[in-house]
């Protein structure tokens, strides 16, 4: 009982002691304006921290959909690109997506008229392979969503792969990982040329580093520098021309015989890191191959 009275007065005399404190503190502010602005501009601090600690929480759990919202967007942007349309000189074709050309006088003419070729949809990877021979990526998107096999893919920074298969809401995409094993379904080669120079060659991947690709058959006559940008040439029907593929890293001669470098090439696309890719639909791809196969097969 005594320990309890002794523990109570201790107590009571603590409460006492925080209470006058308060009431000190409440006189000197109330009579004393420096102190008072003071206590407010350190509170204010207080408040200003804790409300930007909680503004930066909101914004991490809003990032997914600020990340999907700007995917979209340049979806949408790559689509008004004129390097998705081709020129339209015929006056007798039926055009269901075209822009018009204008001057750049006064008069605003119209000077021309361009049909749509490529059209970009934008794609959730849900899976990745970067560590096998031949690798492949899973997005989500399919044949419902207009995906189809032999359309090209991209990353925001350059080339991805193609295309190989779909189902209904999802596909499966050739990485370009893929060391060629001799096999038709495993090669992949992207056709592209030296931004500085124009000179094309192949961009094949050697099994070696997902980060690194090799340039194949430029020309030992041309000059080739270090860090020169390697993008699409746009003879392949699956990227439309100056999409990057990676940028000059090394320059060798494998064969002193051989008329070609090898360039290795650090690629543009970091390959570790995909979330979103874009897929490209080229509106012309199908009257291109009927023509050029026509011709194959008469030469056979």
């Amino acid at each position: 009982m005594r320990n309890l009275i002794i523990f109570l007065r201790r107590y009571f005399n603590f409460f006492l002691f925080l209470l006058l404190e308060v009431i000190c503190i409440v006189l000197v502010f109330r009579n004393n304006n420096f102190q008072k602005t003071a206590y407010l501009n350190s509170a204010n601090n207080v408040s200003g921290k804790l409300y930007d600690r909680y503004n930066n929480v909101q914004y991490y759990f809003h990032l997914k959909a600020t990340n999907d919202s700007l995917v979209s967007e340049n979806a949408r942007l790559h689509n008004l690109l004129r390097s998705s349309f081709d020129s339209m000189l015929t006056s007798n074709s039926v055009v269901t997506d075209t822009i018009r050309l204008y001057s750049d006088d006064t008069m605003h003419r119209v000077v021309g008229t361009q049909m749509r070729r490529y059209l970009y949809r934008e794609a959730k990877v849900i899976n990745n392979s970067v560590n096998r021979p031949v690798n492949y990526i899973t997005i989500h998107r399919g044949r419902l969503q207009g995906i189809r096999p032999n359309m090209g893919v991209i990353s925001p920074t350059g080339v991805v792969g193609m295309v190989r298969s779909v189902s209904d809401n999802y596909a499966v995409v050739l990485s370009m990982l893929a060391k060629s094993s001799g096999s038709a379904t495993s090669n992949f080669g992207v056709s592209a040329r030296l931004i500085k120079g124009k000179e094309t060659g192949t961009v094949y991947w050697d099994g070696a580093n997902p980060g690194y690709a090799i340039l194949r058959d430029v020309p030992r006559s041309v000059k080739v520098q270090k860090g020169d940008t390697v993008i699409t040439s746009g003879f392949s029907s699956l990227f439309p021309e100056n999409i990057p593929v990676g940028y000059i890293d090394e320059i060798s001669v494998s064969d002193k015989s051989s008329t070609s470098y090898s360039i290795r090439v650090k690629l543009a696309t970091n390959f570790y890191n995909l979330q979103y890719v874009y897929v490209i639909d080229n509106l012309l791809k199908d009257e291109q191959q009927q023509l050029e196969d026509s011709i194959y097969s008469l030469t056979k």
